[in-house]
């Protein structure tokens, strides 16, 4: 990678004058179907610019999963940059696995000039949430829904590389039916920094104009774009096999966490892991992880009743890397578990009336 960013242009990315970045933007807005792209710092600012180059006259209300990143972890940044409420919508239709028209349309506001009202202007989704793939038909579905009701249509698709990997089909298919979508390159694509926004024309030269506003205007950021676009090429192939190690890993966390449960389904690089049926502890866990193996998992200081976990594997993960985390696990609980029986201990007490340590 160095050497790939030691060879990439060093144009002023501020003035567009810069090769490796054009590249970039030209190349994410064609594999999803965009006129344009924009290469910013990182996905929340992608997301923030989208909303802002598209919300630009208050009031105006969005919708979106109340597990997603744009409402939870942006900071506020919708009603800070946007000046919109953001009314958070819950999963219900189908067990809380992806959000359909069926509960979008309970929380819709219709411009329908009541006052008290801030009208829904756009709704975001994200794909994938929590490692979950939103199918396309549902995709579709929302798509003439949003057109219907004439708002515009937002994709935080951070991970959406990963969820066309695990679909088996062409990212084009998942991203097309947006006004605006947000691709990261860094996370599971392996870049050392980055995200693109990708749009109409319109909408990324005024997204370019508050990106410069926002203080995110890079000069010389060739490097990075270029490394990038080298990752899209060499890394976004392997994430099959990442999917199939995580899965592997669930299966494996299940069978020897004895009590250990996986709460979401796996069905792409994502583990969430509940330990409270193992007694095993968050914190020892990580950091016999971290001392033994050299794996690090965060959460070394973890308050006790924090059982819960995300595990997020990426393509420099190995099958003797995931073993390893096993061996931990299995250990742990072995020692944890009420239920794991010592026999040479049994046969000790039997003979001497105790156990001997």
């Amino acid at each position: 990678m160095f050497t790939i960013m030691r060879q990439a242009s060093r144009g002023d990315d501020v003035y567009e004058e810069d090769d490796s970045v054009r590249s970039l933007e030209a190349r994410v807005a064609s594999l999803t179907g965009h006129e344009a792209g924009l290469f910013c710092a990182s996905g929340t600012m992608t997301n923030q610019l989208a909303f802002r180059a598209s919300l630009l006259v208050p009031p105006a209300s969005v919708l979106c999963d109340s597990r997603s990143h744009v409402y939870r972890y942006e900071a506020g940044g919708l009603a800070s940059h946007s000046n919109a409420t953001v009314y958070p919508v819950q999963a219900l239709a189908n067990q809380g696995h992806h959000l359909t028209v069926q509960d979008l349309e309970r929380e819709f506001i219709v411009d329908d000039g009541d006052v008290h009202m801030a009208p829904t202007r756009l709704i975001s989704l994200e794909n994938t949430l929590d490692g979950t793939v939103m199918p396309l038909h549902e995709i579709q579905a929302i798509h003439r829904f949003a057109k219907k009701n004439n708002v515009r249509l937002h994709l935080d698709g951070a991970r959406i590389w990963n969820a066309a990997t695990a679909i088996g089909c062409n990212l084009r298919e998942l991203t097309t039916e947006f006004d605006s979508v947000s691709l990261c390159v860094s996370k599971g694509i392996g870049a050392p920094i980055g995200s693109v926004l990708v749009g109409n024309k319109d909408l990324i030269k005024k997204a370019r104009h508050f990106r410069k506003m926002f203080g995110g205007g890079w000069r010389q950021a060739g490097g990075l774009a270029a490394v990038a676009h080298w990752c899209i090429d060499n890394v976004w192939p392997t994430m099959k096999e990442t999917h199939v190690l995580a899965k592997y890993l669930a299966e494996g966390l299940e069978r020897e966490g004895r009590g250990a449960k996986v709460y979401i389904p796996v069905e792409t690089n994502m583990v969430f892991l509940d330990l409270s049926g193992s007694g095993i502890r968050l914190s020892e866990l990580s950091r016999r992880l971290e001392e033994e193996k050299g794996i690090k998992i965060g959460n070394r200081n973890a308050p006790e009743s924090q059982t819960q976990v995300r595990l997020v594997l990426h393509w420099q993960i190995s099958k003797q890397d995931v073993d390893a985390f096993l061996q931990v696990v299995q250990d742990m609980a072995t020692r944890a578990s009420p239920r794991f029986i010592d026999k040479s201990a049994e046969d000790r007490k039997g003979k001497f009336g105790y156990l001997a340590k």
